[in-house]
């Protein structure tokens, strides 16, 4: 029987982070309002191979499915990222295990990138789709959507998915670094502990972007002005 069980981490910023960052700039957030049209959700390796062997990965699929429709309705982007089936590499042999670096490689599936998605989410015609080749979906030269996004005049990019600590972190990471706006979305990202999620959580918060849940995106969201 497939396990069902969901589960959403028990996320927190330590409070001295809070003050660190509120003695340095005056705020507590670095971002205190988005444009949704200048906006972009990015949902990272959302994919059955993960989702499926994961709760919390199965816990934030519904905070993801809100976000989606809601910046969708205020006329901002959705970008589903996936892994790519990349070519076995003699590093990849050495550091997994010859087994393991072989399910990693497959572990993005095969046909249209919106039939490899987990089953439980709507999509729409606008939204991008995308295969990364690396952990971060921003490394140059190895995943389109930088470009995509630059096509579409972004500069804020809202990070979900999973593996929190892996492909979100490096993901929000590179953001940063090319220059864009980063909101991690502290319960729209799953990995499989706790203590793995929030030491992913406060490296970002304390350099390389905001740590927000889905009720304040949200209400970022809505209290956009009307384009």
């Amino acid at each position: 029987m497939q396990d069902t069980e969901t589960r959403i981490h028990a996320w927190h910023i330590e409070a001295r982070e809070y003050r660190r960052q509120q003695e340095r700039r005056g705020r507590r957030f670095a971002y205190p309002a988005l444009t949704p049209a200048r906006t972009a959700l990015i949902v990272i390796d959302m994919v059955p191979f993960f989702v499926d062997a994961n709760p919390y990965a199965r816990g934030i699929t519904p905070n993801i499915q809100q976000l989606t429709d809601r910046l969708r309705a205020a006329g901002g982007t959705v970008a589903w990222v996936v892994p790519a089936r990349t070519e076995r590499t003699p590093v990849g042999d050495e550091f997994h295990g010859p087994e393991a670096a072989e399910m990693f490689r497959n572990s993005g599936g095969t046909g249209p990138l919106p039939d490899r998605l987990w089953s439980g989410f709507a999509t729409a015609p606008d939204d991008i789709f995308a295969e990364k080749s690396a952990p971060s979906a921003f490394f140059p030269g190895r995943c389109p959507l930088p470009d995509l996004l630059q096509e579409r005049g972004i500069d804020t990019v809202l990070i979900t998915g999973t593996v929190t600590q892996v492909c979100c972190e490096s993901s929000a990471r590179d953001a940063f670094t090319l220059g864009y706006r980063v909101v991690m979305v502290a319960d729209a990202n799953a990995t499989g502990r706790d203590q793995d999620h929030n030491a992913a959580l406060a490296t970002i918060y304390r350099s390389f972007g905001d740590v927000r849940p889905t009720a304040e995106v949200l209400a970022l969201i809505d209290a956009a002005p009307a384009p």
